[in-house]
Parts: structure tokens; sequence; C-alpha cells
């Protein structure tokens, strides 16, 4: 190998190091800064008796600040993230800070990577002071090399010690773990919809007997798997033991000329064929509902909106119109927030100023200097309390 590749090689290994050194303290500065709008904007300021106003929010655990629910936003957007994200970076980074100040230290000396130290801070946020101390003397030295499973052992170690009550107390609520979910969202071109779930086991093996009993009775040519899936869609029934009563809700438009089918609240496109089989299954009950003109202005000299105003506002607007928010509007059922985004009486009633929030960006709206505007084929403008700009 020539001196000159070596050189060359070098000059790459250098300006690699000399990057990740500047991504290592860029992201410690954040963190920093992270803290100091948290103690920029203490919760024990906000005005506890408005009704439906900002919260005081409890961010992290016993001990370290609290924030004005109001600035989340402003912070989130300024890193690029939703307000949940915003949220939960803005408590890591004061749990690390009082509560962790051993792994803190390691952090801002670039010892710990940020991320690693985060994974900490959120399995301690529920515990006692005492018991992230705890966990603080026993992972600072190793961290930077320890596996996730040691950091889990620790903390539950620290809550069995110091919080035996919080220990029994989250053994009995393991439950609350379980979940079922539909994501209607990722569903794919050919009509698949991805199905994830956590149960206790004991419905975990009824719920497997069943469909193995329903799938017994389907068509043999189909594959297991088929005849599997079909017989768990079959489950929506109100009569368990029957097919009948199976009722599927769906958005779909067809327009001159197009080939497919376009399907509102799943944010898909399918073939009509798809759409006829769906409807022919037995004991489908289908609902037909009057076409709504999405550009239609409709108008209403009340307060609040006709349900078909409502139901056009979810439908031109499937998702909250705040930056990096994506909460459904269609999710949020017939009483979801629909916001006059010029404020009522000045703003009427009428198609162009409805618009979905979610329940936390209306408050956000409604209660702090955030102010929003459509802009025609560009999206939504959000101006925040300091004047930066964003486009939802």
């Amino acid at each position: 190998m020539s001196s000159r590749s070596v050189t060359r090689e070098q000059l790459v290994i250098d300006a690699a190091r000399e990057r990740q050194a500047t991504v290592t303290r860029a992201e410690i500065d954040k963190l920093e800064l992270a803290v100091e709008w948290v103690e920029l904007h203490p919760g024990d300021q906000v005005d506890t008796t408005v009704e439906w106003g900002m919260r005081d929010l409890e961010i992290a655990g016993d001990g370290a600040p609290t924030i004005d629910e109001g600035a989340v936003a402003e912070f989130a957007l300024a890193i690029g993230v939703s307000t949940d994200s915003g949220r939960l970076y803005l408590g890591d980074a004061v749990e690390l800070k009082y509560r962790l100040p051993r792994i803190w230290a390691k952090v801002t000396s670039g010892v710990v990577p940020v991320w690693k130290a985060r994974k900490v801070a959120q399995a301690t946020r529920s515990l006692p002071v005492e018991g992230a101390a705890f966990v603080d003397r026993a992972l600072y030295f190793v961290l930077r090399k320890c596996s996730f499973a040691e950091i889990d052992r620790q903390v539950d170690r620290a809550r069995a010690e110091f919080d035996p009550e919080a220990a029994e107390e989250r053994r009995r609520k393991a439950a609350e773990q379980r979940r079922f979910d539909v994501h209607l969202r990722d569903m794919t071109h050919d009509g698949l919809v991805p199905v994830t779930g956590m149960l206790d086991l004991a419905d975990a093996v009824a719920l497997n007997e069943r469909i193995a009993a329903k799938a017994a009775t389907l068509d043999p040519a189909l594959p297991l798997d088929v005849r599997r899936a079909a017989a768990a869609g079959m489950l929506g029934a109100t009569d368990p033991d029957t097919e009948a009563n199976r009722e599927v809700v769906i958005y779909a438009h067809v327009r001159p000329g197009q080939a497919m089918v376009d399907v509102d609240n799943t944010r898909s496109v399918i073939t009509p064929e798809h759409l006829q089989e769906w409807c022919r299954q037995a004991g489908t009950t289908v609902t037909l509902k009057p076409v709504i003109d999405l550009n239609e202005e409709l108008v209403t000299e009340d307060y609040r909106p006709t349900e078909r105003q409502k139901e056009q506002t979810r439908l031109r607007w499937p998702t909250c119109p705040f930056p990096h928010c994506d909460r459904p509007s269609w999710r949020q059922g017939p009483n979801a927030d629909n916001d006059h985004i010029t404020e009522w009486p000045a703003g009427p009633t009428t198609t162009s100023n409805l618009a979905p929030p979610c329940r936390g960006h209306h408050r956000l709206k409604t209660f702090t200097a955030w102010t929003y505007r459509r802009i025609p084929g560009l999206g939504w403008e959000w101006t925040s309390p300091l004047g930066h700009r964003h486009i939802g």
C-alpha cells in the first residue's frame, strides 16, 4: 500500500472522528438546553383555576422540576419532533440532571451516549427518589457497556427494595400492558392489515382455541393461515357463534376515470373488487350514506358545527393539523374537537373556518399565544408565542 493511500485513509478516518465528536457534542448541548428550557418555564406558574386550561406537567420523577404544559410544543418543534416526543425528551433531560446526577455527569462529559442515558431515565421515572439514586450509583460506572437487560434488573431491584408496595402494585397491574392493535394505517396495497397484541395467557389460549375451532369449519382448500385470519375476522360478529351482525364502516370514494377506490378512514387505496368482497361477506351490514362534497361551504349560525360539518371536517383533514402530530381526526369520534380557526363569533361556523386539532393542541391554541391559519396548497401555518412559524 502506498504512502499516498495511507495518508488519504487517515484523512478520512480523522474527518469521521471529528464529525462524530461534533454530533456527540451537539446531542449533549441539546440535552442541556432541554433542562434550561424546563427551568425557564416552571409548572408552578400555571393558573390551575382556569377550567380546561394549561396544566402543570410532571414530566419526570419525584423531586424533578415540572413544566408549564404550554411550553412543551415550542421546544418540541425547535428540535423537530412531535409534542408528545418533545415532552418525553424534556422529561428525560430533567430526570437525568435532578435524579441521576452521576449518570448526568457521564453524559455531559461524553462518556455515556445520550440515547442510552435516556433509556435509564425512562425506566427510573416511576421510582421514588431513593430508588433512582440506587440505580444511579449502580449503573453510572458501567452504563457505557452494560446491556438493556442489566438496566432493567437494577431498576427492578430498586423498586423491590425502596418501594415494595409499588412493586406489588406493578405486578398486579401488569395486565394493563395488555393490548390489541389493528394497524389500519399500515394497510398494504393489497388490502392486508397487520394485527399485534399482548394478551393474558388464559385469554391467549382461549382465543387461539376459538380461532382454531372456527378455522376448522372453513373451506379446507384454503391454507390454514388464511382460514385462521378469516376466523379472527369473524369474531367481530355480535353473536360469537354466528357470522351475523357484522358491520364494517368505511368511507369509500370512486371518481370518474379512476380505477381504484379511496378508503378515507384507513388511508388506503383498494380495487373495486376488493370493496365488493368486503360487502358480500356473510352477515355484513352495508350502510350507505349521502356523499359529502368536501369542497362545499357548509354554514350554520350556531356556535356548534352540525353533524354534517363535523363529518366533512374529519374527511377533509384526516389528522390533527399541528406539525408532527398524526392523531387521526376520524378516530376521535363524533364528539371530536372542531375548532374555529378564527375564534367565534368573529369567525363563523363554516367549512373554511373549521379544523380538527386533537384535544391537546386545541387547548394549546385556546389558552396560549399559539395561532394558526390554513395556506391553500401548502398546509397549516402555526405561529408560536416566540413568533416562530411552522408548517403542519
